[in-house]
């Protein structure tokens, strides 16, 4: 059986050689600008999350509403925590976050959406938590021990997603049947 790890002179010669990559080192076993053009979409698509719960909080009426907003803001808030945690990793491996407007909707994997009515709000916010859910899964394993630090930033990420729609869901169950059909 191999040793595990390099001789310490090594390792210090290796730190001493392109430092101005900080934490990316000849450890680093992804494919690094892939894995910043997926950090990027996945930053496109937190700050689209927050935009629509921004909208549907703010336009959420009718008499089931309160919670439902209440809701809505909490997830604002937290897809805004996402986008920074993204766009904090894109500049820790070296990137530059891209928060272009003009190209948000069509780098995001969750589209935006502009319902007026309560149960589509809830509706099309829980599709965009699934569409989130299924796609930083497949980020995360195709991540696997390549980049272990942007994969457990994709896990942190996936388990309050999956959070999101458990909350959606019990959102959808709790409302009267006549409005769940509207």
């Amino acid at each position: 059986m191999a040793d595990f790890l390099t001789d310490i002179t090594t390792l210090r010669e290796r730190a001493r050689r392109e430092m101005e990559k900080g934490p990316v080192t000849e450890a680093y076993g992804a494919d690094l600008e892939r894995v910043l053009q997926v950090l990027n979409e996945a930053l496109a698509t937190e700050i689209v999350c927050t935009l629509r719960y921004k909208r549907h909080y703010y336009t959420a009426s009718g008499l089931y509403s309160e919670p439902v907003a209440a809701e809505f803001l909490e997830h604002a808030a937290q897809e805004q925590q996402h986008a920074d945690k993204v766009a904090q990793r894109i500049v820790q491996l070296g990137g530059r976050p891209d928060f272009n407007p003009e190209t948000l909707t069509q780098r995001a994997h969750a589209g935006y959406d502009a319902s007026d009515d309560l149960v589509e709000m809830i509706k099309e916010d829980l599709v965009a938590e699934r569409v989130a859910i299924a796609s930083y899964t497949e980020i995360a394993k195709w991540l696997g021990d390549g980049d272990p630090t942007t994969r457990r930033v994709f896990e942190d990420l996936l388990a309050q997603e999956e959070e999101h729609a458990d909350d959606l869901r019990g959102l959808l169950e709790r409302m009267p049947q006549d409005r769940k059909t509207d």
